[in-house]
């Protein structure tokens, strides 16, 4: 069975980037991470506007004075309107990065791929733990001075 008939719908665009690993397609993901709440879109377009209008709201006790923390809530601000935009527009997330891994991993990558994705995925994923990483040493660095 041919790679492309195997994990992609017969209609779907596929470039090889890097035989065997990497490859550029054209999937619309109609749920949010991994196809979850597919079909779902309006929800979660209202869900993004939300968190939108949280990280707003609430700007002044997320720290976003520090520069660092500015980097990590623009990608991930970037990452939620760009998937927004997406789904407004088309109705869908367009998701275009496509790895295939030469390992599986029961419970998380059963079949060696990876669930494709695109920038504003990236941004947010990295956004997060960026976030998540500064939080913890500021919290640490507070600890030691209240010493």
């Amino acid at each position: 069975m041919a790679l492309d008939s195997y994990f992609y719908p017969h209609d779907a665009d596929v470039i090889e980037v890097i035989k065997n690993f990497f490859y550029i397609v054209h999937i619309g993901n109609e749920g949010a991470a991994w196809g979850m709440f597919s079909g779902h879109g309006e929800i979660l377009a209202l869900f993004a506007l939300i968190a939108l209008s949280a990280i707003y709201k609430f700007r002044h006790t997320l720290e976003l004075h520090r520069i660092p923390m500015q980097y990590a809530f623009g990608l991930l601000i970037g990452g939620v309107i760009g998937n927004l935009i997406d789904r407004l527009v088309h109705g869908h997330v367009i998701d275009f990065l496509d790895f295939h891994f030469a390992f599986t991993i029961p419970w998380v990558l059963p079949t060696g791929r990876y669930p494709a994705f695109n920038v504003a995925d990236c941004g947010i994923v990295i956004g997060v733990f960026t976030y998540i990483t500064l939080s913890f040493f500021q919290a640490e660095a507070s600890e030691d001075e209240g010493k």
